[in-house]
């Protein structure tokens, strides 16, 4: 029997009513549920760092997968464990001496204008950069500290981390199975392409860091600069956000530096825009070339985009969640449902 017109009419309006229902709810609930997603993804990408080192130690002592991954885990904590052993005592000194320095080089800031007349003007601009770096520095450390209350994520997501290095496949088949079985092809595409370009990423990610890291070491050493090492540890972490890290590492150096010198100051912020421009020219097209050429621009407002909706774990995050992205938009999106051919990252 033909349907109506009117019946046909109201199916629409009622699948039209579902899908956008649906649609709503899963927007709410990716809202809701924010961190936990975030979390997730860290232990993810956290898994993929354990996979990358046991498959690189199974390759050279031809051990097992379990084995490797014990110690890929083991020599990990073993280097982070370390380094505060060794090293504690004298970061936290250097930290003490940035955040007992910052303010008195704020001040001399201010005595380096009004010697040379500069102006009420240039004065009130100077204050205003002041305020927004104390509020910088107070929002970071706003940021630290909710991260060190943490502890528990930090437990999920490391054992969580874990669990899937020790056996991606299970997790890999169970989202394969949730879908319908024409999409699986070209599902199981785009997390291998996400794959190769999150493991591409934290290769050249480490060697940027520590690259930049020693650098920034070497060259405030030179200057004289105190608290070389405590400086060169955070552009060494912050070298992880894209474009931003990089100019927010030099803000204390070029303040330290003040203290002992305009000069020095100066001469630190030569030293900074030098390796901001190795990071974006040198460094960071290596790393884009190990993993995925995603356009600077998008990098960019996806740190922000990340920062205003997951707070600091999205700024941390931004990268590899911005590559997963692209990845998909253009496996899923451009390729299987526009039907368009281009290469996407990631692909062999």
């Amino acid at each position: 029997m033909p349907q109506t017109p009117s019946s046909i009419g109201f199916g629409q309006v009622a699948i039209s009513t579902v899908i956008v229902v649906t649609i709503i709810g899963v927007f709410w609930l990716a809202i809701e549920l924010n961190r936990f997603f975030m979390l997730v993804f860290a232990a993810i990408v956290l898994g993929a760092v354990f996979q990358a080192i046991a498959g690189w130690i199974a390759r050279i002592t031809g051990m097992s997968r379990t084995f490797s991954l014990i110690l890929a885990v083991i020599g990990l904590f073993a280097v982070f464990i370390g380094s505060f052993v060794l090293f504690g005592t004298q970061l936290a000194n250097e930290f003490d001496t940035i955040e007992q320095t910052v303010p008195a080089a704020l001040q001399r800031i201010q005595g380096f204008l009004d010697n040379y007349g500069l102006g009420d003007q240039a004065r009130d601009l100077a204050k205003v950069g002041a305020e927004d770096i104390s509020r910088i520095l107070t929002q970071a450390g706003g940021y630290a500290l909710a991260a060190s209350s943490g502890l528990a994520d930090f437990v999920l997501v490391i054992v969580g981390a874990i669990f899937m290095a020790g056996n991606p496949d299970v997790y890999r088949r169970g989202l394969l199975l949730l879908l319908p079985a024409k999409a699986e092809p070209v599902m199981a595409q785009a997390l291998d392409n996400a794959g190769a370009g999150l493991r591409g990423w934290m290769m050249g990610q480490a060697i940027s860091s520590l690259v930049i890291g020693a650098l920034t070491w070497g060259g405030l050493s030179l200057l004289g600069v105190p608290a070389s090492g405590g400086l060169a540890i955070i552009a060494g972490l912050l070298d992880i956000i894209p474009m931003v890290g990089p100019v927010l590492s030099g803000i204390p150096a070029v303040l330290l530096a003040f203290t002992i010198s305009p000069v020095a100051a100066l001469w630190t912020l030569v030293l900074f825009l030098v390796i901001q421009q190795l990071q974006g020219n040198v460094l960071q097209p290596m790393i884009q070339r190990h993993a995925v050429d995603v356009p600077p621009a998008l990098l960019l407002f996806a740190v922000l985009a990340a920062g205003l909706l997951f707070g600091f774990l999205g700024v941390l995050l931004a990268s590899p969640l911005t590559i997963v992205c692209y990845v998909f938009v253009q496996r899923i999106y451009v390729q299987a449902i526009l039907g368009k051919e281009i290469k996407v990252a990631g692909a062999d």
